[in-house]
């Protein structure tokens, strides 16, 4: 290929346990034979063992833990202050205008959660995209016994294609990496990405006439009036009345994967309920205002992302529940979601601190480069589109732009392929990526919506990686790749 073959003398031990412990906890999770926390903490223990380095175990997860320990801080502030806004109403409106335009209709939900996703990603986060995104539509998800898999993975795939945002991450690391102008890579992709999230939409347009098959549809008016004491009649479809009625308009359904399992409890539509007393209608345009700051914030990078949502969490606590009882009260009633995502986080400290601090990675991903065929080297640009799938679902995208991507690029150019080809095709796994285990921000999607990891895993990897092909397939189309 032009390049000095790097896996030479390097034991393929490392290559194949990599992959096998990759996989060992995809099928474990997927199978819900362990918990992903314990999961992502005890197999990579015991994979560190085998490769006969378990005596700097220590090293690996503290190495780990350093690492995302600001992105543990940032979620942890980011869950309290949008958990706060949520309590005080700042997303009512969001939910009730979306209600208005969904009608209760399956269809029309599934394709709501798309476009309001999308919309959300702009500010260039996937946890609070997840966090607003989940906030606004459980309700209606839950209320009309709709698959919840099917939200958090429509959000996951149209956050996606919208990471690949200049400010989002990936073409930042990508330019870094390649020492390109960010808007150089981004700027001719937006045509191949347009098409990515169009594919995006038109599944979600799919997956939601097969969930309108699946329960029928309500209309707007038979959805408010009902009460929440009647929702177990309603969701369950015992007895008479709504129940019996969906169950005769929506047959007995189709697909499996629609038919995930989900919470016994039944939140009714607690978002929009207009008496809760953590509203705060006086402050709203303070909420607005100090939600919108923090976000443009964000985006100009004014300060470290953990540092603002720190800020942000205490001031927000501060004016809308300036009594101590009242702040102990929000907290506590968010203290189960920020123990779940943060403990998730830590415990996938562990999981690529050994994956790195072993050398697995590193192995992994030059035995892939090293055995692309010669024949391949001047299609480098479809090579690295296609690693790029699995390579950033098996690894942070530190690890693949900075790690890999270098690489691959020179490769290409020993073939006359431009760097900025291969920078492009790199972003192209970016729907998937959204899903990797090693994403902090897909704990908060997960847990947010109360799904199992394995089971938004087994439903959204198809469409991922279908969505990744398509926005290659439309740059290939183009010419951008």
């Amino acid at each position: 290929m032009g390049v000095q073959r790097r896996t030479l003398g390097v034991p393929l031990m490392l290559t194949i346990l990599g992959f096998t412990m990759i996989a060992t906890f995809l099928v474990l999770i997927m199978l819900k034979k362990m918990s992903p926390i314990a999961a992502l903490v005890l197999i990579p223990a015991l994979f560190c063992v085998f490769v006969g380095k378990g005596g700097k175990l220590g090293d690996y997860v503290i190495d780990g833990v350093t690492s995302l320990a600001p992105t543990a801080a940032m979620l942890m502030f980011a869950i309290v202050y949008f958990g706060v806004m949520i309590d005080v109403g700042l997303f009512d409106p969001i939910v009730r205008g979306i209600l208005k335009f969904c009608k209760a209709d399956p269809l029309r939900i599934v394709v709501g959660t798309a476009v309001l996703a999308a919309i959300v990603s702009l500010d260039g986060d996937g946890s609070t995209t997840f966090m607003i995104t989940v906030s606004a539509m459980y309700p209606l998800y839950k209320r009309l016994k709709m698959s919840l898999v099917v939200m958090t993975g429509v959000a996951a795939m149209a956050n996606g294609v919208m990471n690949t945002l200049p400010w989002g991450g990936p073409t930042a690391r990508a330019a870094t990496a390649l020492k390109l102008n960010a808007g150089d890579i981004f700027v001719p992709m937006i045509p191949a990405l347009a098409v990515g999230l169009l594919g995006v939409f038109v599944l979600a347009y799919v997956l939601g006439r097969r969930e309108r098959k699946r329960l029928g549809v309500l209309t707007l008016d038979e959805v408010l009036v009902e009460e929440p004491a009647e929702s177990e009649t309603v969701l369950v479809g015992a007895g008479g009345g709504e129940g019996s009625k969906r169950a005769r308009t929506g047959g007995s359904g189709s697909g499996t994967d629609a038919d995930a399992e989900l919470p016994d409890e039944d939140d009714g539509f607690r978002g929009l309920d207009p008496n809760r007393p953590t509203l705060r209608p006086k402050l709203y345009w303070f909420n607005a205002l100090l939600t919108v700051t923090l976000l443009t914030a964000m985006i100009m990078e004014w300060l470290p992302i953990p540092v603002l949502f720190l800020l942000g969490a205490a001031l927000a606590l501060t004016v809308n529940f300036p009594h101590m009882p009242d702040q102990k009260a929000r907290l506590g009633a968010h203290a189960e979601n920020v123990l779940n995502v943060s403990g998730m986080v830590f415990a996938a400290a562990v999981f690529t601190g050994v994956l790195q601090g072993t050398g697995m990675v590193d192995h992994m991903a030059t035995w892939l480069v090293d055995n692309i065929p010669d024949g391949m080297g001047p299609h480098m640009a479809f090579v690295t589109g296609v690693l790029s799938i699995p390579l950033t679902y098996f690894m942070s995208n530190d690890g693949f732009y900075f790690g890999i991507l270098p690489v691959l690029a020179e490769a290409g150019q020993a073939h006359g392929v431009s760097s900025l080809e291969i920078a492009r095709a790199s972003l192209v796994g970016q729907p998937l990526h959204m899903s990797s285990p090693l994403v902090p921000a897909v704990y908060v999607l997960v847990g947010m919506a109360k799904v199992e990891f394995g089971d938004h895993t087994r439903f959204v990897v198809k469409w991922a990686a279908l969505t990744s092909l398509v926005v290659l397939g439309a740059g290939i189309l183009f010419g951008i790749i």
